[in-house]
Parts: C-alpha cells; structure tokens; sequence
C-alpha cells in the first residue's frame, strides 16, 4: 500500500510536503487497521456523484477529532484498494465514527471492509515478552 493525494481531497499545491502524503503515527493508545474495497458501481458514477458523497463521509469524520485516520492505496498491488488505519485514545470514540459513517450514502458502495485488526500500543520490552522473545 501506498501514499498518494485522495481525488476527494482539495488540490492545494503543497508538493513534497503534503502532510497527506506522509504517515506520521501519533502517541495513541488504540490503532485500528483494515482493508477496504469498493464496489465496481462506485467508479462507474461520475467524478461529481462519488465527491458529494465523499464530502459528507470527510464532514462525518471530522466530528470525531479524537480520532485520525490514515488512509493508504493499493489498487493493483493487493487484494484491496485501500488500507485504512485509525488511531485515537478512546475505543467509543471509534465505534460511534464507524456506526456513523457506514450510514452515509458513500458506504452502500463499499464491498468489504474486514478483517479488522485491533491493536494496542506498547513498549517494545512488554511485546518482545508477551511473545516469549
């Protein structure tokens, strides 16, 4: 999976530096990572239909600020299309954005969004001995 600049997101010229473009992992307790495909019908509608749909999952989002995401492409390189990862410090927070965004419209186009893998942060101490290393 790869970075690259969403066709969802505003075009502002910000190059190299592009915040989107680099994944920089934040002090928090709780990641959740999964695959996510979408439907072939979702590309087959026009550029407009699929950014108004888009705009109301970005709006849906931002009202979770506990929560950032980090999304990753991989169309060709990999079973899914995308690799989605949140991170937060509060679990209900994460629960309450996804339960919200699987309402929007954009998420009746979404084929398959699992496995999921739950995960917690740790010093590497305590996971090199939780696996008997």
């Amino acid at each position: 999976s790869m970075t690259k600049r969403s066709v969802y997101v505003g075009k502002t010229a910000r190059g190299a530096h592009d915040p989107r473009l680099v994944i920089s992992p934040e002090d928090k307790k709780y990641l959740f990572v999964y695959p996510f495909v979408k439907t072939r019908a979702w590309y087959a509608l026009p550029l407009e239909d699929r950014q108004r749909m888009m705009k109301e999952h970005i709006r849906v989002g931002l009202t979770y600020p506990s929560v950032s995401l980090n999304t990753t492409y991989s169309f060709g390189l990999d079973d899914q299309e995308f690799v989605v990862a949140f991170e937060t410090d509060n679990i209900s927070d994460f629960l309450d954005l996804v339960q919200e965004l699987r309402e929007t419209e954009a998420s009746s186009y979404t084929l398959r969004d699992t496995p999921m893998f739950t995960c917690t942060a740790q010093p590497l101490d305590e996971i090199l001995e939780a696996i008997g290393a």
